[in-house]
């Protein structure tokens, strides 16, 4: 049979006069200012981290299913061709990808070390 109640996601215990002891919450909240730096610190962080052939392929992969997937429907061509295209395109993707975020993250890095003299 399906269950009907949501499960706890915490355990809570229950003293015998019927009331529930919780524990309090030990993760104190964060000011809008504290949340703000915590975006900007990951988000330099994610721009120095220096491009990998794994990323590039990810990217790659997704913009030619996305490409093979309108070749199909917009151009009306055989899905046999719309794949085909696709694992082309995967071809071309993959190193134009990987080569245009190591650009970008020389560039980067190039401005960095000119700001810090």
């Amino acid at each position: 049979m399906a269950q009907t109640k949501r499960k706890r996601r915490r355990k809570h215990r229950g003293t015998q006069a019927g009331t529930i002891e919780r524990a309090g919450r030990t993760g104190g909240g964060r000011t809008r200012e504290e949340g703000k730096e915590i975006a900007r610190r990951r988000r330099q962080e994610r721009l120095n981290r220096p491009p990998t052939w794994k990323g590039a392929a990810q990217r790659a992969a997704i913009a030619a299913a996305v490409f093979g997937v309108l070749v199909v429907v917009v151009f009306r061509r055989p899905p046999v061709q719309g794949a085909t295209l696709a694992a082309f395109m995967l071809l071309v993707y993959i190193p134009l990808g990987y080569l245009t975020d190591k650009g970008i993250y020389t560039f980067r890095q190039r401005r960095k070390a000119a700001a810090r003299k």
